[in-house]
């Protein structure tokens, strides 16, 4: 069984806050989590190891609300996407031979088609393939998502005691503040709305998995540690300009 946790639309700082709370859970617990979420407004989440500075390279971005994700990666702009967020124990329960992070994104690809979105869905390739330094959308890492040979979407992972937090977007149209970057309306024509990608990602999710789902709620303790987090860390300069 796994948790289906409520689908929300926040900032980046308690959206990065909640994400870590769920592999938390994970790892003290043993607790399965899934959510959907969105972006209050458009906000520039920097991978753990990416310098600061490095959103300052285009003024678009550095007019963002920015925050540093716990995950690895390039610097995103989320905007209009569905973003989600799986956190899953250890064991064989819960991991298959298959990467999650292809499994994931394969199952976008079965959400996708039932949606009527079929052109040229794949996953990149084994090599790393760079097409700009900053923006994560712009290289192209092994099991990416690709639409007509560019990426939409892509995704990250974080380890918390052998527990796995992975969060991903899924890039539902381009955004003024990344014109470079076209979204799946900008490739196929198709228009889709949060809701219906959610519950089409979510349909495909549990005919992949066969996992029951169970609708579920945050408790107190968790409620009150994501505020922790989003206040003493997520929101603090010494975490986001840490590099």
């Amino acid at each position: 069984m796994i948790r289906l946790l409520p689908y929300a639309i926040a900032d980046g700082v308690t959206n990065m806050a909640v994400d870590e709370v769920m592999v938390r859970m994970s790892a003290e617990s043993g607790a399965a989590s899934l959510r959907f979420y969105g972006w209050s407004k458009a906000t520039v989440s920097l991978g753990y190891f990416q310098a600061a500075a490095s959103r300052l390279t285009d003024s678009r971005l550095a007019s963002l609300p920015f925050v540093r994700r716990p995950s690895g990666g390039a610097t995103l702009v989320h905007h209009h996407e569905l973003t989600y967020a799986l956190a899953l124990p250890p064991g064989p329960t819960w991991h298959s031979a298959e990467p999650w992070m292809a499994r994931m994104h394969r199952i976008v690809i079965a959400a996708l088609a039932s949606l009527g979105v079929t052109q040229n869905l794949a996953l990149s390739g084994e090599a790393t393939v760079r097409h700009g330094d900053i923006l994560c959308f712009q290289q192209f890492t092994p099991g990416d998502l690709l639409c007509t040979g560019r990426k939409v979407v892509g995704s990250a992972q974080r380890k918390h005691h052998r527990a796995l937090m992975q969060h991903g977007s899924v890039l539902l149209a381009q955004s003024e503040y990344t014109p470079i970057l076209p979204g799946i309306r900008e490739l196929t024509g198709v228009e889709l709305t949060m809701t219906a990608m959610r519950e089409a990602v979510l349909r495909e999710f549990v005919r992949d998995t066969e996992w029951t789902i169970e609708q579920a709620s945050w408790d107190e303790q968790e409620r009150g540690t994501i505020s922790d987090l989003a206040t003493m860390k997520y929101l603090s300069k010494e975490w986001n300009e840490r590099r």
